[in-house]
């Protein structure tokens, strides 16, 4: 019925951490204090701060539309709550943007888990024509080494002449986003010992949570599974099937069966309909919900999942009670602030207003941008 990625999931499932006298607390975790970053791209001031850059700038995209804040926008909840998002060229993409706050926690990237790593998903959503839609990599390296602040940052960062590749830009982007976590929210003081954190209908709705079966999947850190570590590396998905429970009147409501999930990447047969599991950290302030975005508000997408995932249809006060559960999850977000971007030169703007009004590509302003 349930197919999960990971081996001790299928002992949450049987009953482990949520059945009636089990220790729920083993699988409900504080948002750790330091998040998981790879060795080959360790977390430096510099690039942070190069990272933040390249995150709130349009240049970034193939016509200086958008840039990652457009979608995933920091000033808010890490999304910009469409349903699905539009990129440089007017396209929209065909998933839900999920939040980047946390999403450092995440062993898998994507609603179908095919990107292993932030660095592996901001590669793909530099080329990717629904989102940023930049050619290939040369042209991304260009793009940024005509600007020359962009030209000495990455020398100072990452070292030699020619250091503003695809590679390096995705590593600067993930270690910005590395920092965009949001601890100290009700459920952690109450997890950390505060019992009276959380309201008595929150409580109640943490027990519902639990009782129901939500636990058996959303659970850790995240409440989407846990959190690299011993038990799941990074690239090793979370994976859930949804609806589990096909034929209700949800189905076509919010049209939940049409997207074939995870089996469109892995062509597996056993993997259609199979999602990773969304973050529930902060679901509160990341709506619209589910993959295609097509359920408005917390209440209504509470009432889909237990009917859809448990076979259970929740009482107004249920309802109610694990909204005020969900709600909890919200956490502290630090202050962000719009940084200072390195300017174009006259020249580079110039050349690249000629080429749209001719309608040629970005490698055509490139070029000319870059002669002597």
């Amino acid at each position: 019925m349930m197919k999960r990625m990971w081996p001790m999931v299928v002992l949450t499932a049987m009953g482990l951490g949520y059945a009636a006298g089990a220790a729920a607390y083993d699988f409900l975790q504080p948002l750790p204090d330091k998040v998981p970053v790879p060795k080959d791209n360790p977390l430096t001031e510099a690039k942070i701060v190069l990272g933040k850059q390249l995150y709130f700038d349009r240049r970034l995209s193939v016509n200086g539309t958008v840039s990652c804040n457009s979608c995933h926008d920091v000033m808010a909840g890490g999304q910009d709550n469409r349903a699905l998002s539009v990129g440089a060229l007017g396209k929209s993409g065909r998933r839900n943007a999920p939040t980047v706050w946390n999403v450092a926690f995440q062993t898998v990237l994507y609603w179908d888990g095919r990107a292993s790593s932030l660095e592996e998903m901001l590669h793909s959503h530099l080329l990717d024509d629904t989102v940023m839609a930049m050619p290939d990599a040369n042209s991304v390296r260009h793009r940024l080494d005509m600007i020359p602040g962009y030209h000495k940052a990455f020398a100072k960062v990452f070292g030699g002449t020619d250091a503003a590749t695809l590679d390096n830009i995705a590593k600067a982007l993930a270690s910005y986003i590395r920092t965009l976590v949001t601890p100290g929210s009700d459920f952690d003081h109450y997890i950390l010992g505060n019992k009276s954190a959380l309201s008595a209908s929150a409580q109640r709705g943490l027990n519902d949570f639990r009782e129901i079966g939500c636990m058996a999947c959303h659970f850790g850190p995240n409440f989407a599974g846990p959190a690299p570590g011993p038990y799941l590396k990074m690239g090793d998905g979370f994976y859930e099937l949804f609806p589990n429970f096909v034929g209700s009147k949800y189905d076509k409501e919010y049209d939940l069966t049409a997207d074939i999930g995870r089996y469109e990447y892995s062509h597996d047969p056993g993997e259609k309909r199979m999602y990773r599991l969304p973050v529930l950290r902060n679901i509160a302030v990341t709506g619209p919900y589910f993959h295609n975005g097509s359920v408005p508000t917390l209440s209504e997408a509470v009432r889909v999942m237990a009917r859809t995932q448990d076979k259970t249809t929740l009482t107004t006060e249920q309802t109610q009670d694990i909204v005020a559960f969900l709600e909890s999850l919200t956490g502290h977000f630090p202050a962000q602030t719009m940084p200072k971007l390195p300017p174009t030169p006259h020249e580079v703007v110039w050349s690249w207003e000629q080429s749209k009004s001719q309608g040629q590509g970005i490698h055509a302003a490139d070029d000319a941008a870059i002669k002597p």
